[in-house]
């Protein structure tokens, strides 16, 4: 079966599991992807530089793949550039060729099998795209349902969300289990829970999501209404506040129209007073 993994990441996660597997047996890493300079000249790079634990120093070269002469020749040369013994971690020899090649010059070999290699490289790209997976269907869940849920089925789903099995949470709601679980499947005929929540885990925390995102809509919601409600306050006061702008220029006038009405009424009274007496004294 193959792994699916490019050969940069096959290389990448062999080189993983090859630097742990030497520190388990006893070396310590120094440095990674060492680079071998020549009078200010790169001319090639060790994966790393270990040491063992009678401080002997060691140039790793790992191989995704099996070990074949030219890898033994190069393991060799630049283990000797970069002053250290040279040790390969592989998965095997391709050939006796590469076999005899490194016992000759002195190239320390670790086997790894195939299967630990293979396995190893295969769980870590599983484990990842599990994560990446995971991670796209509960942001899903967040922001790609648009479902209102109300009533009987968000109290279930609270139900749900705060207890730790199937059992408790129908305790909650007064269900036995098994309605509780018919219960469930409505939800996911509805399109409430995801079909691919099948454990009573992954439904619980796919409850505590949705929960959750019904509490923070119910508060955006407020927050808007709240904010609507404010902003028609604060018209009211605007028109409170130019209302009374006119009333005072209103009250400011009226003192005047009242003196005015004043002055005309005592110019009326003393001519009637001067009619009265030019009357008598023509009698």
């Amino acid at each position: 079966m193959s792994s699916g993994l490019s050969a940069k990441r096959k290389w990448l996660s062999s080189e993983r599991i090859a630097l742990s597997v030497l520190e388990e047996q006893g070396f310590r890493v120094l440095e990674t992807n060492k680079k071998i300079v020549l009078n200010n000249v790169e001319v090639g790079e060790v994966d790393a530089l270990v040491q063992d634990s009678d401080g002997r120093i060691y140039a790793v070269e790992v191989k995704a793949g099996r070990l074949d002469v030219s890898g033994v020749r190069q393991a060799y040369v630049n283990a000797m550039l970069a002053d250290a013994k040279p040790l390969v971690v592989a998965k095997g020899f391709s050939d006796d060729s590469a076999r005899e090649l490194a016992e000759r010059l002195g190239v320390r070999v670790i086997l790894l099998s195939d299967v630990f290699l293979v396995e190893s490289e295969e769980l870590y790209s599983m484990m990842r795209e599990a994560v990446e997976e995971a991670l796209a269907d509960y942001l899903e869940v967040l922001y790609g349902y648009s479902t209102r849920v109300e009533g009987r089925d968000l109290e279930v789903l609270k139900a749900v969300s705060s207890s730790s099995d199937i059992a408790e949470a129908a305790g909650k709601l007064g269900l036995e289990p098994g309605e509780l679980a018919s219960r469930l499947n409505e939800l996911k005929k509805k399109g409430v829970i995801p079909r691919w929540a099948t454990r009573y885990t992954t439904v619980r925390r796919v409850a505590q999501v949705i929960v959750e995102k019904q509490t923070l809509t119910g508060l955006i919601e407020e927050a808007r209404r709240l904010e609507e409600t404010l902003r028609r306050l604060r018209d009211e006061v605007r028109e409170l506040r130019e209302a009374a702008a006119d009333l005072a220029v209103t009250l400011r006038k009226m003192p005047k129209h009242a003196e005015a009405a004043g002055e005309g009424s005592s110019g009326a009274g003393q001519q009637g007073g001067t009619a009265g007496a030019q009357t008598k004294d023509s009698g």
